[in-house]
């Protein structure tokens, strides 16, 4: 069963924008935090942006002021929406439930099939 969709990416120039989404199970979604994360090739993955399902966020240092989470309950839909995008922001983007541990999120469930972004410059 797939439990976590993720949509959006593509080829942009650099300063260009793309918008993510993230269509999560029920069972993943309901009152939970949800976290967006990427993985370039050769590279672990990294988070991205997390959320609470009260609304609160949190975003890595290198796409603050850049990037923006957000999610709709109703839907059950996770949407990031990146601007300003560098070179350095081409990776495969994935979303996923989050544990909000005091150290660092933890992301919960399997992983989706993610979605690639490229910003060529």
């Amino acid at each position: 069963q797939v439990q976590l969709v993720e949509s959006g990416g593509g080829l942009v120039q650099a300063g260009g924008s793309l918008s993510l989404s993230c269509a999560a199970a029920e069972s993943i979604f309901s009152r939970n935090a949800m976290g967006w994360y990427r993985q370039a090739p050769g590279q672990q993955r990294e988070m991205v942006a997390t959320i609470t399902s009260g609304g609160n966020t949190n975003y890595a240092d290198f796409v603050k002021g850049r990037f923006t989470i957000s999610r709709d309950n109703a839907k059950k839909m996770v949407y990031l929406q990146m601007n300003s995008l560098k070179p350095e922001d081409t990776a495969v983007y994935y979303c996923n439930q989050v544990s909000l541990t005091p150290s660092r999120p933890i992301p919960i469930r399997r992983w989706g099939q993610g979605t690639q972004v490229t910003v060529s410059s």
